[in-house]
């Protein structure tokens, strides 16, 4: 009787007064059989991305939306939104109920939960997802970001290669052994050198701090020695004498790390806080942070490196959808959200409202920055971006790596006079960013302007 009584008290225990801790873990078997209550994770329009049938979780549209959704695993736990939101989707037995806890605890049949799990409402659009995923996945490693630099609502969110979430327990030991990583988001958390996208900051800064202005001249032979370290353009190019726009137009490298040098180290790292450049970016998915070189190790070759993009100086895919729509957006630093609402029994919840993180640079700057962009488009690398009779502002960047075939980058917004879309899109391996990424993000933007 006593054993009993004891065994008796240690179940009512874990069940009455552990069971709401244990309820919210995901390794618990019994939390699996409740799948079949879990929420939804729906499109901006209501499409289904995430659901159920019966006890097993699908994924209506497949491997475009993976590193949007993530997976559900009774086995391999949870990634992306199904991570991010897993209390709020997971539905709640009645673990604080003792009498409905010890009646679940010994039914041989899954017992509905007290509380059936939440939707969520996402800001993505079924259309630009797809259009951005479809166009990557010609490449074997890409990644991008599309939103609205008004608001900051990611639109669309995708990297490849990628993998089906619905066929997670069965493909999961061979997606991990997988040298092309398909579980790594890389649009969050791939780090790669900006290349020469990064001359958006690299001017706004030197305007802000007045070591150059919109009429300044610069002239590019080709090559520019720093200390023993000699700087190349791309190919041996040079872009000879011009203004400040036709050097961002042109890209020239040569240019570029001669704004970086008259900014200076002090500058440089008060302008990069300014921007946030390191900082979270308050993401409701895990995003790595940038990676910017240590003070002590910015010598003057290091420092001109920065100015176009190189150096110790990694970024994601979000950071610069964030920088082009900061662009946009008059100098002010969006939030990028994508959860916007949480729904239960037909009611949303509002969860994420636009807000800033920052203003780098006035608007005045940021119209500058707008003509420079818009030039990049017209008459320098970026015309494979061009739209009829849609301005499109961009900035095209080709990062040189330790070994093999540079990274592709394309950064841009649309309509130039009032944007509605900023794009971010990086191809591992590209080679220049007007070849490979330029394309890319102008798919983009006709999908996201005609579906909008």
């Amino acid at each position: 009787m006593v054993a009993y009584l004891v065994l008796f008290g240690r179940q009512l225990y874990v069940q009455a007064i552990e069971g709401p801790r244990l309820a919210g873990n995901i390794h618990d078997p019994r939390t699996a059989l409740l799948a079949a209550y879990r929420g939804q994770i729906l499109a901006r329009d209501g499409t289904l991305l995430a659901g159920n049938r019966g006890m097993t979780r699908t994924y209506p549209l497949g491997p475009a939306f993976a590193q949007v959704t993530g997976y559900a695993s009774a086995r391999y736990g949870t990634t992306g939104l199904e991570r991010a939101f897993d209390s709020v989707l997971t539905s709640h037995p009645a673990a604080s109920n003792p009498i409905a806890s010890l009646v679940s605890a010994f039914s041989r049949t899954p017992q509905p939960p007290a509380i059936a799990g939440s939707s969520i409402v996402t800001t993505i659009d079924p259309h630009v997802q797809e259009t951005l995923a479809h166009a990557l996945a010609a490449y074997p490693r890409a990644a991008g970001v599309a939103l609205d630099p008004r608001t900051g609502e990611v639109l669309a969110l995708a990297s490849v290669p990628s993998f089906d979430p619905a066929e997670i327990d069965t493909l999961f030991p061979s997606l991990e052994r997988d040298p092309s990583s398909p579980l790594v988001n890389r649009a969050t958390d791939g780090l790669y050198p900006p290349g020469s996208t990064f001359k958006i900051f690299t001017a706004a800064a030197a305007l802000d701090a007045g070591a150059t202005t919109m009429q300044s001249t610069f002239t590019d032979p080709g090559s520019l020695r720093v200390g023993d370290f000699v700087l190349h353009d791309n190919e041996g190019e040079a872009t000879g004498t011009q203004d400040l726009t036709g050097a961002f137009a042109l890209s020239s490298n040569v240019d570029f790390a001669q704004i970086a040098l008259a900014l200076g180290v002090e500058r440089w790292i008060a302008e990069a806080q300014t921007w946030r450049l390191g900082d979270s970016l308050d993401f409701q998915l895990p995003a790595t942070l940038d990676r910017l070189p240590a003070k002590s190790e910015m010598t003057p070759g290091v420092l001109a490196q920065l100015g176009f993009g190189q150096a110790d100086l990694l970024v994601t895919p979000l950071r610069m959808a964030v920088v082009a729509a900061t662009v946009a957006s008059g100098g002010t630093e969006p939030r990028p959200f994508l959860v916007r609402a949480v729904r239960f029994d037909g009611h949303d919840e509002s969860v994420a409202e636009p807000a800033s993180l920052a203003q780098p640079m006035s608007p005045e700057i940021a119209a500058d920055l707008k003509a420079m962009m818009i030039a990049v488009v017209r008459r320098g690398t970026g015309t494979a971006a061009a739209l009829p009779n849609v301005q499109v502002a961009g900035k095209t960047g080709t990062a040189t790596i330790a070994t093999g075939i540079a990274h592709s980058w394309f950064v841009a917004f649309a309509p130039a006079e009032t944007p509605r879309v900023a794009v971010a899109i990086v191809v591992e391996n590209g080679g220049y960013g007007a070849t490979a990424a330029a394309p890319i993000a102008r798919r983009v933007i006709t999908a996201a302007l005609g579906a909008r």
